[in-house]
């Protein structure tokens, strides 16, 4: 997602560029609808089918035979201005610009140059050797109806200005029936390469474009014709006709939308001294010192919410009880829970540290004066970054503790004090099914508690054994929902010892499960402390394996939302995630 600014007949203006991956999200399937109107008032001809199609070829890039990428531009009031459809061919490494347009009555505002600028550094950071685009004739012996020779030569002159023209010696805009009475030229846009393009890659390309895109009107004979009209090498373009000396452009290969990044800023106000406690402050300072060393990432700030959204998965009095007991706690003390009662609410303990027992499930996880404002924090965080997937960012992650995945819906416990990952769910549930896959070493039980009675979130967890490994209460196979939500909680407990060639068996189950799920999002709870040496787990995952395993979840194409878990050997904490997020920045765009 890039900003731009622009100085039009109106004043200053901003717009964004961004693409649109499917047309799942609400966000999404309003920009369709606005890009359809569009197609429909500035390039007429179209069938209702073809205006109808884009979706379905977003969707399904196989069928279509073309990775069908589709960007928009739109304001802050998410009115889309203009966009831009093209089509990749992957192994052609090249893109083919089908149409791009903008708004009826938009005018001096640079809406299309941005599109199309945004396009060239697209096309470069996919790794293309060139851009392929038609253009209607600007002579009038190539056109029969002369009346659109003035806009012709206008769309010429905007390509020339980026070093684009028609490619000549070729009889690619010869007439495929008689109706066809002004066939178009086809452009290429080398991308300021110094060189034109060669003979086999532009007969590659005719071949691709004539059989994918005119398939149904020109004959295998026609396409043949053209593809040996190609004889020189390389293929020469026509000398430039309206901009004789171009502007400075600079296309640099663009780094794609990116992952946007919510940190925990205040974090550290809850760190606790106590000898043995592994959830430490410097966590998040590994991973950023490591994800700083990449340009994957867009920093965001977090946005301050109300206890609303925790409320929707905890239950009120335990969110109440945390909030007043960390309130009322000496500061610099940490208080252990020790006494657990009996569940009897008609005579809990008078004093608050005392009644803890009522809601932890362990006997390490303290409570003090700031636990709660950082449990707040972090939901804040995991709450801004479930923002930017609903406003249609495809990848985020919320780098928080203290962690969420332990917290249940009236209990705290593992360093947990409110899912993080829970809270940003229900949330994002209103857009359609979600789907959530913990692969931290240990048991996602809050999130398994918390949805374990519905159909429209989907738990999968992949973890150690709770016969040896915490919570130890929960996360065996047999718990797979109540009711409603039977079915719909997956638990693969692994063996004490496991490498990364059987954790990926488990992995590729879960990733068929959630496939099989057809979610509208993903979030992932992710733990480090999987990797070797980490000394809370028994795993020996290795960077490479981060790296894989990110790419795999990348690769299910879907908006995902990562919420960091667990992860404690400070030595390795950041190389792991940067590695699992390049893993997963490559999944997700791939074709």
């Amino acid at each position: 997602m890039i900003t731009d600014d622009r100085k039009g007949t109106k004043g200053h203006f901003m717009f964004r560029i961004r693409r649109i991956h499917d047309d799942m999200l609400p966000v999404n399937i309003a920009a369709l609808s606005q890009v359809k109107e569009i197609l429909r008032e500035q390039i007429p001809g179209l069938t209702v089918a073809d205006v109808n199609s884009i979706g379905n070829r977003l969707r399904d890039p196989i069928k279509h035979r073309f990775r069908t990428i589709l960007y928009v531009a739109d304001n802050k009031g998410l009115k889309v201005l203009g966009f831009a459809l093209v089509m990749h061919d992957p192994g052609l490494h090249m893109f083919y610009l089908d149409s791009i347009a903008t708004a009826s009555g938009l005018t001096s505002r640079g809406v299309g140059g941005s599109l199309y600028q945004h396009v060239r550094e697209e096309a470069l950071g996919f790794g293309c050797r060139g851009l392929f685009l038609e253009c209607l004739p600007d002579e009038r012996k190539d056109c029969a109806d002369a009346s659109g020779l003035a806009q012709n030569r206008s769309r010429l002159r905007f390509y020339e200005h980026f070093g684009a023209r028609p490619l000549i010696g070729t009889t690619y805009n010869t007439p495929v029936g008689d109706r066809d009475e002004c066939p178009p030229y086809l452009v290429f846009d080398g991308l300021d390469a110094s060189s034109p393009p060669r003979r086999q890659f532009v007969k590659e390309a005719i071949r691709a474009i004539l059989e994918r895109k005119y398939g149904d009107i020109c004959t295998p004979g026609y396409v043949k014709k053209v593809i040996d009209s190609v004889r020189d090498d390389p293929v020469a373009l026509r000398p430039p006709r309206y901009v004789q000396e171009r502007p400075c452009i600079t296309t640099t290969a663009s780094s794609r939308e990116r992952i946007a990044l919510v940190v925990n800023d205040s974090h550290d106000i809850h760190h606790v001294h106590d000898r043995g406690y592994v959830e430490a402050p410097v966590r998040v300072k590994r991973i950023l010192e490591e994800l700083d060393k990449t340009d994957l990432f867009e920093r965001l700030p977090a946005r301050e919410h109300s206890l609303r959204p925790i409320r929707a998965v905890h239950d009120r009095d335990f969110v109440d009880y945390l909030q007043r007991v960390c309130a009322n706690v000496p500061a610099d003390k940490s208080i252990y829970p020790y006494v657990f009662p009996i569940r009897n609410n008609t005579r809990p303990p008078k004093e608050l540290p005392v009644r803890a027992g009522y809601y932890c499930i362990d006997t390490f996880t303290p409570l003090n004066r700031n636990a709660f404002l950082a449990a707040r924090g972090a939901v804040d965080c995991a709450l801004t970054a479930a923002a930017e997937i609903r406003a249609g960012r495809r990848l985020a992650y919320a780098l928080v503790r203290p962690p969420g995945h332990h917290a249940e819906r009236r209990s705290f416990g593992g360093f947990c004090y409110f899912n993080n990952v829970a809270v940003a769910a229900q949330e994002l549930s209103s857009l359609g099914k979600i789907a959530i896959l913990d692969i931290d070493y240990h048991h996602g039980n809050g999130q398994q508690d918390i949805f374990f009675a519905r159909r429209d979130v989907l738990t999968v967890s992949i973890h150690g054994n709770p016969k040896f490994a915490y919570p130890y209460f929960s996360g065996f196979e047999d718990e797979i929902g109540r009711g409603h939500g039977k079915g719909f909680n997956l638990n693969l407990p692994q063996s004490e010892h496991l490498d990364g060639e059987r954790y990926r068996r488990a992995l590729d189950k879960a990733l068929k499960r959630i496939r099989d799920f057809k979610p509208t999002a993903l979030l992932v709870s992710l733990g480090l402390d999987t990797a070797k040496g980490d000394p809370t787990g028994t795993w020996n995952l290795t960077a490479a394996d981060f790296q894989e395993n990110g790419r795999r979840i990348g690769c299910l194409q879907l908006p995902t939302l990562v919420i960091q878990e667990g992860g404690y050997r400070t030595r390795t904490l950041g190389i792991s995630a940067r590695h699992f997020f390049s893993g997963l920045m490559t999944g997700a765009n791939e074709s």
